[in-house]
């Protein structure tokens, strides 16, 4: 299912085969929360600028539409047309982030909709129900989303329910799994680190679920407003107790930079909404730095957005054009800047794997590892 071709350090290329097809890691996958891009990307424009996996959200597919329906209809991949890996996440940090009321108990979690304020409840059960009706490739296990930072005593106490959860999650999945009207039989499941900001807890909670053999790892509850060095110094922590043969997923990280810091960890696979978000704000990123399309400098710039991009935006329009469609309300604008910055993130990781096939990401990595995030 995966297999490492080549390491670089702690870097890894590799292969990871799914019902779906394959996806060449590292791989950056693309946020599609309700089932699209937000800016205007449907899943055939994901294909076009060179998408591997789409990752929609359990909670908010099971709110709108709901995910009964999208099994009846056929499961996510017919409903959204994306014929690739599709990874759900649990709906955990929704819940955790989203709801203004919400009570924790070893069940799980009781809580309202932020849509309608609807009383909702959600465990590991039912999220792996969810996540079955969709029929994704990769279903998340469902896990607390702590504070960050957390007090110790707390923390503790939160790894050890999200363990209790999981072994929930596993045996949930085995058992739709073997349903003769399960949309997809061979859903896989990834398994979620915790700890805070504690590398005691964080390697105590991911030697613990090593032992569940699941199909995959994750990292959750970083790049949640605690420093840098801080989240680096977590998945140095982490990583050597991740086997070595499962896919390792970062959760929700993150800039340019931070994914290079990831892949020198050890890290396969990324996900954010950094690049849709900040591209419908006008943010853009080139490989001189991130560019504010809405400055005044750029009113008559017939240039690319990035002249070294080959982007279907950077092909055909100009700077100049892109901030005159943002100062006129155009919706064209954001989708025009959202594919732009999701070719690059794709881009991105396509040259880190290549660097990684040449045996030269440190090079690369220490060429662009600060100019990507720098603001021009």
């Amino acid at each position: 299912m995966f297999q490492v071709l080549r390491t670089d350090g702690n870097a890894r290329l590799g292969r990871f085969t799914t019902v779906h097809g394959e996806v060449q890691t590292p791989a950056f996958m693309n946020v599609a929360t309700a089932g699209a891009i937000k800016g205007g990307l449907s899943a055939y424009d994901l294909k076009d600028i060179g998408c591997q996996v789409q990752l929609c959200n359990t909670y908010h597919l099971h709110v709108r539409p709901g995910d009964e329906l999208i099994k009846s209809l056929g499961g996510l991949h017919r409903f959204t047309g994306f014929d690739g890996p599709i990874l759900t996440d649990s709906g955990g940090f929704q819940v955790f982030s989203l709801a203004k009321l919400r009570h924790i108990r070893e069940e799980g979690v009781f809580f309202n909709s932020h849509v309608d304020g609807r009383k909702i409840f959600m465990g590991p059960e039912e999220s792996i129900r969810i996540q079955s009706n969709l029929g994704s490739t990769i279903a998340m296990a469902f896990d607390e989303c702590m504070q960050n930072p957390a007090e110790h005593a707390y923390a503790k106490e939160s790894c050890a329910r999200t363990a209790r959860w999981l072994v929930r999650c596993k045996d949930e999945m085995q058992r739709l799994n073997a349903l003769p009207d399960t949309v997809n039989p061979r859903q896989l499941l990834f398994g979620i680190n915790q700890g805070s900001i504690y590398d005691d807890l964080r390697i105590e909670h991911m030697q613990q679920i090593a032992e569940l053999d699941l199909d995959g790892y994750a990292i959750g509850g970083l790049a949640v407003g605690e420093p840098k060095e801080d989240m680096y110094r977590i998945i140095s922590a982490v990583t050597p107790y991740m086997p070595a043969d499962k896919p390792r997923y970062l959760m929700g990280v993150g800039t340019p930079g931070n994914i290079l810091e990831g892949v020198s960890r050890g890290v396969d696979l990324f996900d954010c909404v950094m690049p849709s978000r900040n591209a419908r704000h006008g943010h853009l990123f080139t490989k001189r730095g991130i560019i504010n399309i809405h400055n005044e400098r750029y009113k008559a710039d017939l240039t690319p957005i990035d002249e070294t991009c080959g982007c279907p935006t950077c092909r055909r329009h100009s700077r100049a054009y892109i901030r005159h469609l943002f100062k006129a309300g155009e919706m064209l604008a954001m989708r025009l800047c959202v594919m732009h910055n999701l070719w690059f993130y794709n881009t991105l990781l396509a040259e880190i794997r290549a660097a990684l096939q040449a045996g030269n990401f440190d090079e690369y990595k220490r060429q662009y590892v600060d100019i990507l995030d720098t603001r021009i």
